[in-house]
């Protein structure tokens, strides 16, 4: 039950406390949570940018339409996609063969399966699926962050582009899809007071 209690603590934090700071300690456990993040054919196509300069937090405000979470909080965690290609997935299996010393013919047909596949998707679909993975580690780091009492707040209301072109993500081959800033709630922060609004459960749940 202690996960359901940390879960109802949450909430998509509005007012963080500028004053406050997550330790050393506390930003690595989030790091290695998304580090550790399943994703699709293990391939792990994000890459995370951990925001803590106060000066490239308040840049980040006018570029998030204003939302004061990116500035107030202790960090700002920017998950971005990497573009998947032949290349990327040929080293993916080089570092499985370096990992667990698995031999090639045991590899071949999945890495074949792969490179196939990704050879014949068009740049939008590649774009999409790298997105949704995206999204898998946002889930799973607001979990994490629960567990661990830090507060969040998910964004995807910012302009992507200005983003990319302020943390200077095109020059590495990524692109800005999802914001989380995290630390301490606000003690004036209303919505940390207020009531989950949530369907009943039996009607979000069925058993078969």
């Amino acid at each position: 039950m202690k996960s359901i209690e940390n879960l109802q603590w949450r909430y998509a934090t509005k007012k963080f406390d500028n004053y406050k700071t997550l330790s050393t300690d506390q930003l690595e456990t989030l790091v290695q949570a998304f580090n550790l993040t399943a994703t699709s054919y293990g391939l792990q196509p994000c890459r995370l940018i951990v925001v803590q300069n106060q000066e490239v937090k308040d840049a980040m405000v006018e570029k998030a339409y204003g939302q004061r979470q990116v500035a107030d909080a202790s960090a700002v965690l920017v998950l971005c996609t990497k573009n998947v290609d032949v290349d990327y997935v040929n080293e993916y299996f080089e570092l499985v063969k370096k990992i667990r010393n698995t031999p090639d013919e045991v590899l071949k047909p999945f890495k074949n399966q792969l490179t196939q596949s990704f050879s014949q998707k068009q740049q939008d679909e590649v774009d999409q699926w790298s997105k949704n993975q995206a999204y898998i580690s946002l889930g799973n780091l607001m979990t994490v962050c629960a567990q661990e009492r830090i507060d969040s707040c998910p964004m995807e209301g910012f302009l992507p582009d200005q983003i990319d072109e302020l943390l200077g993500l095109k020059k590495q081959g990524l692109k800005s899809v999802l914001l989380l800033p995290v630390g301490y709630r606000a003690q004036d922060d209303m919505f940390s007071k207020m009531e989950k609004v949530r369907r009943p459960q039996q009607e979000m749940v069925q058993y078969v």
